[in-house]
């Protein structure tokens, strides 16, 4: 889960990276369903949502940062840039300051505080400010445009109405617009310039003309406001954005369904189930268009044991995930929930296999190791369920008693037939492993046949027919000296064994044909070529003090007498001198 949470998050910040906040603020939302916990998550959502004008639910998501690391000087500052979007500038610079004293040099927390207090001054109704900006802020600028009568009719018209908006928005627009003289009358009016900005075609000339000229012209609309019966325009406001009804219905209902979500996983969390259920469900019938509402429900009632509920949820949930597309994930995850509710239930009634296709299912539409583990597990369940039905001692005592007579009449295939049915009715009995690893020796499948051994001697440690098998099956591969160690362990519980007994004999008669050089070209070149590919006499070979001990016993008679009177010596070389590697005479 964390993985598929560290995945989403990824695609988030991408999306985000690339100017997409919708995308981005969908990857968040996946990543919280799957790691909700995960404070970093509920900050990068909240960035996403003010990037989109959506400052509501950024300031949730901000607060959300805040409750699961109120350390953490960032989340005040998604705090305090939610409140600057919503124009509460006191709240801003409270959530700003909580953020300093966790970080005290952090200047994106100074800048912010810095625009919140701009805010707050603005608020009281101070004067003019001396920036750029604060020209075109608020309803002041166009009080000032009314009541100087060289802008008062510009008013009436659209097209310049739009403009000064438009600059209000972002004083930097001014750029666009310089060339209209109406917007450059204007922005002298709002930064208490005067200015002419008519030219001498239009009947007035520019600095330097007749100064009489300039004041008939500055002085003429003061004459207009003097005339009997004039009356002042209305200030035309800016045209508010026009939002539906249907449009604010739907932005508070999605706030309304986080919080009641938010509160369903505080109720999971406090095991408090019946309460995350009804939170559930409510956000359910506020949004049924996200189906992860649905698939947490299923999760309570799978706590809570109602498995017939668990289960239609997860229905719901993939027939309604792939209505509305939804995340491939999603639809995993609704499935994988739903294997494990059958898991449940097929400890009574016995039947893993609904499980299984579930969970298989689940890892067609996303391979996650979770539910791959599950799968392994109910498969394990299946199969050991299986093994308790099938069961049987006497059976397989009947059955092992076949296998013998055929074995008595060389009929080893028939025999082994007989042995695995025998296990499959009792998969515990020693005696039955050791029959048929004698039988596979005889059939020359002596991988087979040692496995069969090593698992009689995991049954039953004291039961010398295992080690027997095993040393008979590495005396034919050849390997004298685990055959060796073979017999000897057997010894230990069995002491007078006459199998063991004799193992050890033909054991130490071929290590000492291999160590005299006795055997035949073609006996040692076999012998080496197998006795190379073991790693522990490769280890040997490759030891530098090992290779001069090796040199000396080739080259060197007297030294070769010394090493061969070192116990420590000749145990390790043991092995090479087996493999006829080493020839000592």
């Amino acid at each position: 889960m964390a993985a598929a949470a560290a995945e989403a998050k990824s695609k988030g910040n991408a999306a985000f990276a690339a100017g997409n906040f919708t995308d981005a603020v969908r990857h968040f939302t996946e990543a919280i369903n799957l790691s909700p916990n995960n404070h970093v998550l509920y900050s990068n959502r909240s960035a996403a949502y003010a990037s989109l004008n959506k400052f509501s639910e950024a300031l949730i998501d901000a607060e959300k940062t805040v409750e699961l690391k109120p350390d953490w000087s960032k989340g005040y500052s998604r705090v305090g840039a939610a409140y600057l979007g919503l124009n509460n500038y006191n709240d801003a610079v409270l959530a700003y300051r909580k953020g300093l004293k966790i970080d005290p040099n952090n200047e994106m927390l100074k800048s912010g505080l810095s625009d919140a207090q701009s805010g707050q001054g603005r608020g009281r109704g101070r004067g003019p400010s001396s920036s750029f900006g604060d020209a075109f802020s608020g309803p002041e600028m166009w009080a000032k445009l009314t009541s100087d009568p060289r802008t008062r009719t510009y008013l009436q018209q659209q097209d310049f109405v739009r403009m000064m908006q438009d600059i209000q928005k972002n004083p930097n627009n001014l750029n666009f617009y310089m060339k209209d003289q109406r917007v450059m009358q204007a922005f002298g009016v709002l930064l208490g310039m005067k200015w002419d900005t008519r030219t001498p075609e239009e009947g007035v000339k520019m600095p330097g003309g007749s100064p009489e000229r300039k004041r008939r012209a500055e002085s003429e609309p003061v004459k207009e406001e003097k005339r009997a019966g004039y009356k002042a325009q209305p200030v035309p406001q800016p045209e508010p954005v026009e939002v539906s009804e249907e449009e604010k219905e739907l932005k508070e209902r999605k706030v309304l369904v986080l919080k009641e979500k938010e509160a369903g996983n505080v109720a999971y969390k406090k095991k408090d189930f019946e309460n995350a259920v009804q939170l559930y469900s409510k956000a359910i019938e506020l949004d049924d268009a996200d189906i992860s509402f649905l698939t947490n429900r299923a999760a309570v009632f799978l706590e809570m044991g109602k498995y017939e509920d668990c289960m239609k949820d997860c229905d719901k949930a993939v027939e309604r995930g792939r209505e509305l597309r939804s995340d491939y994930k999603m639809i995993a995850r609704a499935l994988t929930r739903k294997g494990t509710a059958l898991v449940k239930m097929a400890k009574i009634s016995k039947d893993y296999e609904p499980a299984i296709e579930t969970f298989q299912k689940a890892l067609t539409e996303h391979r996650n190791p979770e539910t791959l583990k599950k799968l392994n597990e109910a498969e394990k369940a299946k199969k050991e369920l299986e093994q308790q039905e099938y069961f049987d001692p006497q059976v397989a005592d009947e059955e092992r008693e076949k296998g013998n007579q055929f074995f008595k009449e060389q009929k080893y295939p028939e025999a082994v037939s007989c042995y695995t049915e025998s296990l499959r009715r009792n998969p515990k009995d020693p005696r039955t492993y050791s029959n048929r690893a004698a039988c596979y020796t005889k059939l020359g499948a002596l991988p087979e046949g040692l496995k069969d051994a090593e698992k009689c001697i995991e049954l039953d440690p004291m039961f010398a027919k295992g080690y027997t098998r095993k040393g008979a099956v590495q005396f034919f591969m050849k390997e004298f000296e685990n055959a060796m160690e073979t017999y000897q362990a057997g010894l230990k519980y069995d002491p007078q064994n006459q199998e063991l007994l004799d193992g050890v004999r033909r054991c130490v008669e071929q290590m000492k044909k291999a160590s005299h050089g006795d055997l035949t070209p073609e006996e040692l070149k076999e012998r080496r070529a197998k006795g190379m590919q073991d790693p522990e006499i490769q280890n040997i070979l490759t030891d530098p003090v090992m290779g001069q001990v090796l040199g000396d016993f080739q080259e060197n008679p007297k030294a070769a007498q010394k090493h061969m009177k070192n116990p420590l010596v000749m145990n390790k070389i043991k092995k090479p001198i087996s493999a006829g590697i080493l020839q000592v005479k």
